[in-house]
């Protein structure tokens, strides 16, 4: 199912499991005054966070017609630029923002927080056909994938494997999976060979790698899940033995070094809008759920407790 299909179906599986209950406990549609939410709310940036914000957008609507969410796909790092330049609502993000779109936000006067609404486990994965691979170290993947890398066959990465050609598929420069499994496995943001098959649809890697015997690629454990017939996972070994991308991994911490947290960044301007401010409290308040359904990882208790007191505090400071 490509990443599309889900946002359109999820809203309609979710609405049993959710109940469509009230936001907050106040009246469908209304904010805490009584009064018919309306007003247009923009959310861009992180492929990855999309169909988690799209779904709660959907879910969101059922109760608020009077509301229009929109949910772009410009990457984090796309994502931020426009937040930045007070374009967006809210930013979809797959790792934190840097210092330089910090800066860039304080020179716009753009104030935000951060709010975890899920976890990710980034996931290898391989063509059906590999029959050689079932695990890789972190020390495999940084032969492959690094600045400067000219290993083009299996064999080259661990004499083991056979002298097949390597083909690589991953995240194009502007997304936050890019930063983080370059950070992860080549020590350095940004840090990555070039002369690979880049791109900012998951679609595009399936494809690759599914088609390409000696295919490798990565993505988040949601595109793996609705394409595991087509693609093999490896495990990963950072230091602790060989370990598979899952949601008990992510959470206890044992899928090491690709496992990570997937954000919201909802400015301080746009919450005083009682339309965002319900949108983020039902998004974070129903989070679970949604991440589940949408075969992402839920927080754990701990980080749900963090991200609601959040969204609390927040609405105070917007004089809600």
């Amino acid at each position: 199912m490509s990443r599309n299909s889900r946002r359109y179906l999820l809203p309609v599986a979710l609405a049993a499991v959710l109940g469509m209950s009230a936001c907050g406990g106040e009246d469908a549609g209304t904010d805490s005054g009584g009064t018919k939410l309306s007003g247009t709310i923009k959310v861009d940036g992180s492929s990855t966070v999309a169909p988690l914000s799209e779904a709660a957008a959907e879910l969101f609507r059922e109760e608020n017609s009077g509301v229009q969410v929109t949910v772009g796909t410009s990457g984090t790092g796309g994502g931020f630029e426009k937040f930045c330049a007070g374009e967006t609502d809210i930013s979809d993000a797959s790792r934190p923002i840097k210092d330089k779109e910090k800066a860039a936000c304080e020179a716009k006067g753009i104030k935000f927080t951060e709010v975890q609404v899920a976890n990710d486990a980034l996931t290898v994965v391989v063509n059906k056909d590999n029959n050689w691979v079932d695990c890789l170290t972190v020390d495999h993947l940084k032969k492959m994938w690094d600045q400067g890398s000219t290993v083009k066959t299996w064999n080259q990465v661990d004499p083991k494997f056979p002298n097949e050609p390597l083909k690589l598929f991953g995240a194009g420069t502007d997304s936050g999976t890019f930063d983080y499994f370059t950070a992860e496995i080549n020590g350095e943001e940004g840090r990555s060979r070039t002369d690979y098959n880049a791109t900012e649809d998951d679609n595009v890697t399936v494809t690759g790698v599914s088609g390409t015997k000696g295919g490798l690629g990565y993505f988040g454990l949601s595109y793996f899940e609705s394409n595991k017939s087509k693609l093999k996972a490896v495990k990963i070994d950072g230091g602790d033995g060989c370990v598979e991308a899952s949601t008990k991994t992510a959470q206890d911490g044992t899928y090491t070094p690709l496992s990570r947290p997937l954000f919201v960044y909802p400015s301080a301007a746009a919450l005083k809008r009682p339309e965002v401010e319900a949108y983020l409290k039902f998004y974070v308040d129903n989070a679970s759920d949604i991440a589940t359904q949408a075969q992402f990882v839920p927080m754990t208790d701990e980080q749900k407790t963090k991200s609601a007191s959040l969204v609390d505090d927040l609405k105070k400071q917007a004089g809600s």
